[in-house]
């Protein structure tokens, strides 16, 4: 079983005008798999979804199993104001409904954010032919098709299909011992000289506030870049052992980022709730690269271990935050310094608050190679400018909502 999961090119991305999308794309769509998307609307009891594009303004319902587009948006239950390339980024998984929140290319005229991010799913099933995650369509086995135990903790001496099959069938891995505390104790030291030179309008990292009000960069970007240490653990064999355990091809191609892991952080992306690297977008276009976490620190139940729903990157479910309906229950990954854990793109993880003790972190990664045919080009939207912008994303999807009650969408808390 593989992991690569891509089904679309990225030289295939156009732009599309809103007629084009309405009158002939949600069409053809709405035709192939309009049973399918409307099994998941049904399951997921999703109100109606209304669109208002550059003077369109049109409405996908539920009616007799079946989605259907109607005009109008006067029986939609959430109503989504966007310009038309910010449609076309969503029809073609450019972006997703996050996505577009997290960037302010869309606004909620009716209905609230939790709404709009739990039509994701429905839409990758209209248009991509992926089913809607229902209870009991993921189970996870071992080789001799037992149980998979999800507390395996792996070393790199472990049997190399054992791990691999366990990547496959759960989406992560936790590997003890990868890298030794001297080690560790070095890549430690460049993330603390980088994040004390960081400032808040540098581009370059991201920042956090505590209760207290007072703002800390708790995020390096580009480390990569930055830190020799960390550019000579990846190029060892130990971490290179990771590479292609699926057959797929993966490789790294540079790229890393450092994190501290405060106490206190209530404001800001430092322990980021449940989510899937490809919340943003593009799922049918990298999933699943795979995500590296090397414990500079360690961390366990008080120091912010990392959590993952197993099986989750197998589900098409909503990619940010948890949906209270899912069947695929969490699991904590408490590591030891040295330790690596590794997580597929598509897999839900988030940070846990660290309420002892501070931890340290690196993460870079493994991507997939172009599928044949393919040309890959840069994406501006997944700069580095972009990726720096990204420290105020909370203010920008509070304000692209439509409710400021206890409903408003809280990144966490799922629907």
């Amino acid at each position: 079983m593989s992991v690569d999961h891509r089904t679309r090119l990225e030289k295939d991305i156009r732009n599309l005008e809103c007629d084009e999308v309405f009158d002939e794309l949600l069409q053809e769509a709405l035709g192939t798999f309009g049973d399918l998307a409307g099994r998941g609307v049904a399951y997921k009891e999703l109100p109606a979804l209304g669109f208002s594009v550059d003077g369109r303004h049109a409405t996908l319902a539920l009616e007799g199993g079946q989605l259907v587009v109607k005009s109008g948006v006067g029986a939609a239950g959430v109503v989504a104001e966007l310009a038309s390339d910010a449609l076309s980024d969503l029809v073609q998984d450019a972006q997703s409904t996050m996505g577009l929140a997290m960037t302010s290319r869309v606004k909620l005229t009716a209905g609230n954010m939790n709404d709009w991010i739990a039509w994701e799913p429905a839409l990758r099933a209209l248009l991509d032919g992926r089913k809607v995650h229902e209870t009991g369509d993921v189970s996870m086995t071992d080789l001799d098709g037992g149980p998979l135990d999800l507390d395996r903790v792996f070393t790199l001496a472990d049997d190399r299909e054992e791990v691999a099959n366990f990547l496959r069938e759960a989406g992560f891995l936790h590997i003890r011992g990868v890298f030794d505390e001297g080690e560790m104790s070095t890549l430690a030291d460049d993330i603390d000289a980088w994040i004390s030179q960081a400032t808040p309008d540098d581009g370059e990292s991201w920042w956090a506030e505590d209760a207290t009000g007072v703002s800390q960069a708790v995020r390096v970007l580009f480390f990569y870049d930055k830190s020799a240490a960390l550019r000579d653990l990846v190029a060892d064999d130990r971490y290179q052992w990771l590479a292609d355990l699926t057959s797929d091809g993966h490789q790294h191609r540079g790229g890393g980022e450092g994190l501290v892991k405060p106490l206190g952080i209530v404001k800001g992306l430092s322990d980021l709730p449940w989510h899937k690297d490809c919340g943003q977008g593009r799922h049918s276009y990298m999933c699943n690269s795979l995500t590296c976490g090397i414990s500079v620190t360690g961390a366990d139940r008080v120091s912010g271990a990392l959590g993952v729903i197993p099986g989750s990157h197998r589900a098409n479910t909503i990619a940010s935050g948890r949906d209270p309906g899912l069947d695929l229950a969490p699991q904590m990954l408490e590591t030891q310094t040295g330790d690596v854990t590794v997580h597929c793109s598509d897999t839900l993880h988030r940070a846990h608050p660290p309420v002892d003790r501070p931890r340290k972190v690196v993460y870079s990664g493994f991507s997939l190679p172009p599928l044949p045919g393919d040309e890959p080009k840069p994406n501006a939207r997944y700069s580095r400018e972009a990726r720096a912008e990204l420290t105020d994303v909370q203010d920008r999807i509070q304000a692209a909502d439509n409710e400021t009650s206890d409903h408003r969408y809280a990144p966490g808390r799922g629907r």
